[in-house]
C-alpha cells in the first residue's frame, strides 16, 4: 500500500509496516542492520494529519507511527514517533487492526488529536487516564459498525 491509502483506510490505533522493499542483510552487518531497520519496521497509528500551509508554504499530508519507548523501572525516557508523508516511497501495510470494543485515548479532542493510549475496553481507558493525567482527554470506542465498514470497503487487514 502507499501512505497515501494508509492515510485514507487505516484506522487509528492500527499496527502499520513499512518497507523499502530490500532483504534485510545478516546480522554481523551492525551498520548496514541498522540502516535497513530505519526503513522497514513497524508502529501504532497514532495521529492523521491532512494537507495544511501557511502563506507560500504547503506541507503534504501526513501520518504518524509510535515505534517504540525506551526507558527503565516504568519510566519512560524517550518516546520514539515517524512521520511519514503521503509522498513516501517506502511501501506500507496494515498488520492488525484495533478490535471491536477497544477504546481509544486521545490527548485532546479534535483534528489534531493524538492517540495515547488503546485500551481493551472503557473501564480500562478510564482507569489508564485515572494514573496518567490528560486533562482534555477524549474517549472513542471502535464500534462494528466502523470494522463493518473496513471489510465492505475491501479494508480488511491483511
Amino acid at each position: 500500500m502507499s501512505a497515501l491509502t494508509i492515510l485514507e483506510a487505516a484506522p487509528i490505533g492500527s499496527i502499520v509496516a513499512w518497507s523499502d522493499g530490500t532483504p534485510r542483510p545478516p546480522e554481523r552487518h551492525r551498520k548496514k542492520l541498522s540502516a535497513w531497520q530505519n526503513n522497514n519496521s513497524q508502529g501504532r497509528l497514532i495521529r492523521k494529519q491532512g494537507q495544511r500551509g501557511n502563506g507560500t508554504v504547503a506541507l503534504a499530508a501526513c501520518f504518524t507511527l509510535h515505534e517504540a519507548d525506551f526507558g527503565a523501572g516504568g519510566v519512560i525516557a524517550i518516546r520514539v514517533h515517524r512521520t511519514f508523508s503521503v509522498e513516501s516511497g517506502l511501501q506500507f501495510a496494515i498488520v492488525e487492526r484495533p478490535t471491536v470494543g477497544s477504546v481509544r485515548v486521545f490527548d485532546r479532542a479534535g483534528d489534531n488529536a493524538e492517540l495515547v493510549h488503546l485500551a481493551p475496553h472503557r473501564a480500562a481507558a478510564e482507569e489508564w487516564l485515572s494514573r496518567h493525567g490528560y486533562p482534555n482527554a477524549a474517549l472513542e470506542e471502535v464500534t462494528a459498525d466502523e470494522v463493518a465498514a473496513d471489510v465492505v470497503e475491501g479494508r480488511a487487514a491483511a
